[in-house]
């Protein structure tokens, strides 16, 4: 039987209220970062408890993703898309309206909470709406989306609170998300959505909240409270092992359970998954770590550094519509491989950086990353959605998504972590060379005019300087070998990725 899916009205229209939906609510994960110490003068708090408006979002945000596939099944895919972006457009006007902190922060804790369902919803209905053979067009589109809205978030987020206020950071976001609802809506209302009455696992959601939930905190606070120093953050790391232990097994053994974990008993799921979340870990810890690198030791303002990380998004916006239209034809491992052996390269390109290099050669390599970013997503997320039948996607969707979230955060953390250890590391190392038992050293010291306190000062800063310029060569030279690691795990996977034209008629079509 010839493939049939609901075709809108405006196919341009519903991939554009679709798309900018998502671009909005990537957006907000990352626009409010460079904010944070321009909200906390206003609001008259530290610049430590600000830091909870960014952790509040991760949290909720992190706890909605696994719930997205039973929404759908009880909502219906377009009313729970519909509804996440209304409430997350309300919650953005009131995070924008907030007079104080608890305020803010609980503004922005159902604003997360709201945008969970998004990227999986619009991820669901394109692939819907599309024809099996032009499914890899729709992927691209969510991948460019997905790559180029965390590098314009912190440029936008900077120029909005400089030359603006800081709730404008929120209020953009309410005339793109009411165009996106009643886009959205127009286009595909007349689009069959079956919903089922489902029981509702009342035990899984508390596991899942109480688990997932401080695990992001302990994520999201453990470089402030020095890790596993702090007793906080052993007891609540101890309540989150054992909550998700408690989660999978019984989230395993139900009838009706709240999230699919039976996904993972397809092999091209599995191993698609664990490509797709270390290696957008490692990607977004190369974000993590560049900017910073860039404004504490090389004097970038956040703008700059923002645009020295800019270009890696050009040629993903030319290339997706090219992959989209011919990557069907080719095996998705090879595409997958070939991303993973370019950011692999540029990685090890960043592993010879040193504290003379230029913004010429920072965007260079940025730039040359963004042929391996434009091959990444859309295979991978090709591979781990291959087996699945439609009625599966919106839970595999969410799953993969909240894993990938999490997976971000690790990174987020552990990169901080690692780059202050071998600093510290090679601190201790380069030091044991500033003596007087050191030609080199003293003779320098005498070109400053002396072993005085202020040159000494002035050296242990170079030190630093050096320490932290290897630390981030070791971190990329780490991260090079992850990717080309990948290159392996993703040959697990077995083909082929797309299916036919003559595919069943997916549920919702009509």
């Amino acid at each position: 039987m010839q493939e049939k899916t609901y075709q809108p009205p405006s196919m341009m229209l519903a991939v554009i209220g679709l798309a900018l939906a998502t671009f909005m609510q990537v957006l907000d994960s990352t626009i409010a970062n460079v904010a944070l110490p321009t909200i906390a003068g206003s609001l008259g708090v530290s610049s430590e408890q600000s830091t909870w408006i960014i952790t509040s979002f991760a949290v909720c945000n992190a706890i909605a993703l696994p719930l997205t596939g039973w929404l759908s099944r009880r909502i219906g895919q377009l009313k729970l898309f519909i509804i996440s972006v209304s409430l997350f457009t309300l919650t953005s006007f009131l995070c924008g309206i907030a007079t104080s902190m608890p305020e803010l922060i609980a503004f922005r804790a159902l604003q997360g909470f709201f945008a969970g369902p998004m990227f999986p919803m619009c991820q669901t209905l394109l692939l819907a709406i599309f024809p099996s053979v032009k499914r890899g067009a729709a992927l691209a589109l969510i991948s460019m989306v997905t790559v180029v809205a965390p590098i314009v978030g912190p440029i936008t987020g900077g120029w909005i609170t400089d030359n603006y206020s800081w709730p404008w950071i929120f209020f953009i976001n309410i005339p793109i998300g009411i165009f996106c609802c009643v886009v959205v809506w127009q286009q595909l209302k007349g689009r069959i959505d079956t919903t089922a009455k489902m029981p509702i696992d009342y035990i899984g959601i508390a596991l899942l909240v109480l688990g997932v939930g401080t695990l992001q905190v302990v994520l999201d606070l453990g470089n402030n409270a020095d890790w596993f120093e702090s007793t906080q953050i052993i007891i609540m790391t101890c309540i989150s092992v054992i909550a998700l232990i408690s989660f999978v097994i019984w989230e395993l053994t139900e009838k009706n359970p709240i999230v699919n974990l039976n996904l993972f008993k397809d092999r091209n799921y599995t191993f698609g998954t664990i490509a797709l979340v270390l290696s957008y870990a490692a990607f977004f810890a190369i974000n993590v770590i560049l900017p910073q690198w860039l404004q504490i030791y090389m004097g970038y303002t956040a703008i700059w550094a923002g645009l020295a990380s800019a270009p890696m998004g050009i040629l993903p916006l030319i290339l997706a519509p090219l992959i989209g239209k011919y990557a069907h034809k080719m095996d998705m491992r090879i595409l997958a491989s070939i991303s993973f052996i370019v950011i692999g390269i540029s990685c090890f390109l960043r592993a010879n950086f040193n504290t003379s290099v230029d913004f010429a050669s920072v965007a260079q390599v940025q730039l040359f990353m963004g042929i391996g970013i434009a091959f990444m997503f859309m295979p991978l997320t090709t591979i781990f959605l291959s087996n699945l039948d439609h009625g599966q996607v919106a839970d595999a969707s969410g799953l993969t998504t909240f894993l990938r979230v999490l997976g971000s955060s690790f990174a987020s953390s552990l990169t901080t972590w690692i780059w202050n250890r071998r600093a510290d590391f090679h601190h201790a190392n380069l030091t044991e060379h500033v003596s007087i038992y050191n030609p080199g050293a003293v003779e320098y010291l005498d070109k400053m005019g002396g072993a005085t306190q202020t040159n000494l000062s002035a050296v242990n800063s170079v030190v630093t300087s050096q320490s932290y310029m290897m630390s981030l060569n070791d971190y990329f030279y780490m991260l090079g070998i992850l990717f080309f690691v990948l290159i392996g795990v993703i040959w697990f996977t077995k083909g082929p990725f797309i299916k036919s034209s003559k595919a069943p008629e997916p549920a919702g079509g009509h």
